[in-house]
């Protein structure tokens, strides 16, 4: 069996981790009403519990108020919906999902009758009632990024195209989704940062790196989950093994270099942050602390939740050895139910293509009979 050793990314991160105080109770809401949509099949539900999502959202959170943790934890959990079902799909098709959920977050009154638009709009109003102005442009912005590189993630999935690490490197930070949820700092902050510090350099290094911290750890801790589903096309391990010639082992430890790199480039450029006044220097500064409650965070969830390691969590985190799981092998027709499975939980709209479609078929048909029977007389003398 093939396995590899994890870098030992805590020990380069100098960060301190917190949790939220309201994440048992909050978290339970939340995970109730994403599941009253029954958009997921029991093996995608039981997937979904153990994942433990709200966790990561209280580890990346700690600061956040119960209302607005609540909501937190609603689009990450929203963003999991997302996922799973682009994750079946080419380019074409997740992104007609991802605009399903762009569509409702710019105007609520959109609607397709699917799921997934009900519970866009629900997390958008939660969200909105709070949210200030430039938090609700930058997390929109985001979030219409996010779903533009979903899709081409999905289509570089098809063609099996492994990018370089310069582009993978900036389709990584838009499809993790991760800028995203740095926006909604500034709603869990109660606090609203002018373009002048958000558009700064220094502000914009800090954001990108921290970014790439939490996608650099995810990729490694992943990986074996990916390969086994054929998805570690869009994963740090398999850009450097096709970028530089590595096995899977030396991928992993030049990860964790680049990761240790990443983190002292972070610290140190933290200390480069100018003035803007007292006021504003604080609301930064716990901006920048939100950054590294994230990428800790995101280190410490991930021995937590059996998403990445299963059943054996334990042993992985004492060992930091990873066995590879066998590659499962899906036929077409596997692909097909699933597709077919996923988007008939997304929607249940009459007007879908699938519909459209059956009804022009029925339509033709009465059409050919209609004509029949007015010339039935005249066929039937010939």
């Amino acid at each position: 069996m093939q396995q590899f050793a994890l870098p030992d990314l805590h020990s380069t991160c100098p960060l301190k981790d917190a949790t939220n105080p309201h994440h048992k109770s909050a978290a339970a809401e939340s995970r109730a009403w994403i599941n009253g949509f029954k958009v997921f099949s029991d093996e995608k539900r039981a997937e979904f519990i153990a994942g433990s999502n709200e966790l990561l959202v209280s580890h990346a959170y700690p600061f956040a108020p119960y209302e607005r943790f609540r909501v937190c934890c609603d689009f990450i959990n929203t963003l999991f919906v997302v996922d799973e079902i682009s994750d079946v799909q080419n380019g074409k098709d997740a992104l007609s999902t991802g605009m399903i959920y762009l569509n409702v977050l710019k105007d609520p009154s959109w609607d397709d009758g699917s799921k997934l638009a009900q519970i866009t709009r629900e997390f958008r109003s939660r969200l909105y009632k709070f949210a200030k102005p430039n938090c609700q442009r930058r997390f929109y912005q985001t979030c219409a990024d996010y779903v533009d590189a979903v899709g081409k993630e999905a289509e570089y999935r098809v063609q099996s195209k492994v990018l370089d690490l310069v582009s993978y490197t900036k389709l990584r930070r838009d499809n993790s989704a991760v800028y995203a949820c740095f926006a909604l700092f500034e709603y869990a902050l109660d606090i609203d940062l002018p373009d002048e510090v958000v558009e700064h350099p220094t502000f914009k290094n800090l954001q990108d790196w921290g970014c790439d911290l939490v996608c650099w750890a995810n990729d490694v801790y992943s990986y074996d989950v990916e390969q086994s589903k054929g998805l570690e096309g869009n994963n740090i391990l398999t850009v450097l093994m096709e970028a530089k010639g590595f096995n899977l082992q030396e991928a992993a430890d030049n990860a964790g270099v680049l990761f240790g790199d990443l983190m002292s480039c972070f610290i140190a450029e933290r200390k480069k942050l100018p003035s803007w006044g007292p006021d504003l220097d604080r609301d930064v500064s716990r901006y920048v602390d939100a950054i590294g409650h994230w990428v800790v965070g995101n280190l410490c969830w991930s021995f937590e939740t059996p998403r990445y390691f299963g059943s054996a969590l334990e042993d992985v985190k004492r060992t930091r050895i990873v066995k590879l799981r066998p590659r499962k092998v899906k036929t077409k027709s596997d692909e097909i139910v699933l597709y077919e499975r996923q988007t008939k939980n997304l929607s249940r709209s009459p007007f879908s293509v699938r519909s459209v479609r059956a009804s022009i078929s029925y339509l033709l048909i009465c059409a050919l009979f209609l004509v029949y029977f007015y010339h039935a007389p005249r066929f039937n003398l010939l």
